[in-house]
């Protein structure tokens, strides 16, 4: 089959199948005698093997050790679970740095007036790095209990 069938059967794109082939990540395949590159069954389940583990958010060396130990049968599969459990735990971390930038983008929108004055917490905080201590200070405040519309003062009544 030629690029465009597998890409439907595998549900990858060409584009990706070829930077697949660049990378390594599938062998080279056999071109036709005009050239084209002719896919057989078995290059369209190393490719829907590869869509499923980016599915899973695994990166291209994470994909590549996890062919390598599909392709070996006398693999562990302790050394696949262990290469799964490293990838959960860099979700969570990245899942617990997601909820945090949330929850402060939550903060300054909780801060923001979104009425007709130019002063706007949301983009003090972008315009300046320091900010995020001020930002720090507005998370604090907001444990303690302090109103949302008091959090931010003396920051942007200086600004005035």
């Amino acid at each position: 089959m030629n690029i465009g069938e597998a890409s439907k059967a595998s549900g990858v794109s060409a584009k990706m199948i070829r930077y697949y082939e660049d990378i390594a990540l599938i062998p080279p395949v056999a071109r036709s005698e005009s050239g084209y590159r002719a896919y057989a069954r078995n290059d369209v389940h190393r490719l829907r093997f590869i869509r499923r583990a980016r599915d899973l958010g695994f990166s291209v060396a994470e994909i590549s050790e996890l062919l390598g130990l599909w392709d070996d049968r006398s693999r562990q599969s302790a050394d696949v679970k262990r290469l799964a459990q490293a990838h959960i735990v860099e979700l969570e971390d990245r899942i617990r740095h997601l909820r945090e930038m949330a929850d402060t983008l939550q903060e300054l929108i909780s801060c923001c007036a979104g009425d007709d004055r130019p002063d706007c917490p949301i983009l003090a905080t972008l315009e300046d790095p320091a900010k995020e201590e001020a930002e720090e200070t507005v998370q604090e405040k907001a444990k303690a209990g302090i109103p949302a519309r008091d959090r931010l003062r003396g920051k942007a009544s200086a600004r005035k």
